[in-house]
């Protein structure tokens, strides 16, 4: 198609030059010589009316070959009469004896009928002539003569066919040429577009290894390096998804096998009470384990489809920061945490119980991952609620991808599922505001930020509290 398309255009800009270019050639090379015959007929003229009847014959030749044309003279042969009536006859000729194929000459009888100038081409059996004719008054001719200067176009056209036929030959040669390229560059285009095509399909079938390759910088090479993203991205979510599946796996095997374990000690008939309530107690915990991985499963589903519900009212961020330091106290002691708070007022809008929770995300993500000694401060400031640890920071190769989901930073500095970062921001652009980490010299904080609450929403909310 892209050939035949390429002869399509060169074949119609041919026929365009062709139709222009000819049609143009020919008028201004039959234009030229009638402005020859134009610029030599005055003077033939006047010598025409002041020359005797004895001497035409020679003048004549004379004349033709001062102006390179043929020269006739009419008489006006045309008897008296009331209406003027025109009757021509050639009455000396510079080709000697030839006068009878001039003899009923349109052009001259034109000038004689409207005593002027007239011009144009005339058709003498296979030939094409250029004319120009002028009525004279004459001392030889009683009834007056038109002079006639005639020159043949055989030559002028000759160049326009010779012009027409380097058009025909060089459209043929450029019409070959263009399906020559035109063939060439669809199969060059065609397996470039197969490769992808090829790609694609290997992509689609969750082949990941292999690049998809294409140097060039036209569009395909867009494409490609487009598909090789979109290659590289998928990996990724593959990889990813695989790593969730083990951790998730191992996740949901460690409390369901101490649950099935606990279960078993549980029947012994010959348990004491306080170790059957430690038991209870351990079983609780391994179950909060599975419903809040069962709630970040759900929640991932939910922000996918759209329909979490949120609601954005003020929130008392310091207030919240100390109830996130309370919650969080029993398990930073007993990892050897020191948990420090610093608060000052600040109000944002937002959902209370899914700021909460990214409270709690952030909080969790710094006791986790940090080694024990490590100090976390939980601040609130303005509209933000900030989290920071003094712990070895995030590795730059994989502080941009610690909100992705299913993410999870290798190493000893990090667990879990890879769920709680990426629904915390999640959470925080859907109550319209944004969560941002910097890692930076040993310090990583992670920052909240909600639109800014004003005081009267703040002061109406409050009163509507019962």
């Amino acid at each position: 198609m892209l050939s035949l398309a390429l002869v399509v255009v060169v074949a119609l800009a041919l026929a365009l030059v062709y139709a222009v270019v000819v049609p143009s050639l020919r008028n201004r090379l039959i234009d030229a010589k009638l402005n020859q015959l134009q610029r030599a007929l005055p003077a033939i003229a006047d010598e025409v009316s002041q020359t005797q009847v004895y001497e035409l014959d020679a003048r004549t030749q004379e004349w033709a070959s001062q102006a390179d044309a043929r020269v006739v003279v009419y008489a006006n042969n045309a008897p008296a009469s009331p209406t003027p009536k025109v009757a021509l006859g050639p009455f000396a000729d510079s080709d000697l004896f030839t006068s009878t194929d001039v003899t009923h000459d349109p052009i001259a009888e034109r000038a004689a009928t409207t005593f002027g100038e007239a011009s144009g081409t005339v058709r003498r059996g296979n030939s094409e002539f250029a004319e120009v004719a002028k009525p004279v008054g004459s001392v030889a001719i009683s009834g007056g003569a038109v002079v006639l200067l005639s020159a043949s176009l055989h030559d002028a056209l000759a160049n326009v066919r010779t012009v027409q036929q380097r058009l025909v030959e060089a459209g043929v040669l450029a019409l070959l040429f263009a399906l020559a390229v035109g063939y060439g560059a669809a199969y060059v285009f065609a397996r470039r577009i197969r490769r992808l095509e090829v790609a694609a399909e290997r992509i689609a079938a969750g082949r990941f290894d292999e690049p998809v390759v294409d140097r060039s910088r036209d569009e395909l090479g867009q494409l490609a390096r487009a598909f090789d993203r979109m290659r590289q991205r998928l990996s990724q979510l593959e990889r990813a998804r695989r790593e969730f599946i083990g951790n998730a796996s191992h996740e949901l095997r460690t409390p369901l096998f101490s649950l099935h374990g606990f279960i078993e000690l549980l029947t012994d008939e010959d348990l004491d009470e306080p170790t059957r309530r430690e038991f209870l107690e351990t079983m609780r915990e391994q179950v909060d384990r599975l419903q809040r991985l069962a709630e970040d499963l759900l929640d991932l589903t939910r922000l996918d489809a759209g329909r979490m519900h949120i609601e954005r009212r003020p929130v008392d961020l310091a207030e919240l920061a100390q109830d996130l330091c309370d919650e969080f106290r029993a398990v930073a002691v007993a990892t050897d945490h020191p948990l420090e708070l610093d608060v000052d007022e600040a109000r944002g809008l937002g959902d209370e119980q899914r700021v909460l929770r990214i409270g709690r995300a952030l909080v969790e993500n710094a006791l986790k991952h940090t080694p024990p000694g490590t100090r976390v401060l939980v601040r609130a400031r303005g509209a933000s609620l900030i989290v920071e640890d003094d712990g070895p920071g995030i590795p730059p190769e994989h502080a941009g991808h610690v909100f992705d989901r299913f993410y999870r930073v290798d190493g000893a500095h990090a667990s879990g599922g890879g769920l709680g970062l990426a629904i915390a921001r999640e959470l925080a652009e859907a109550m319209g505001g944004t969560l941002e980490l910097r890692s930076r010299g040993g310090r990583t904080t992670l920052t909240l930020g909600l639109p800014t609450a004003t005081p009267e929403a703040f002061s109406r909310e409050i009163a509507a509290v019962p």
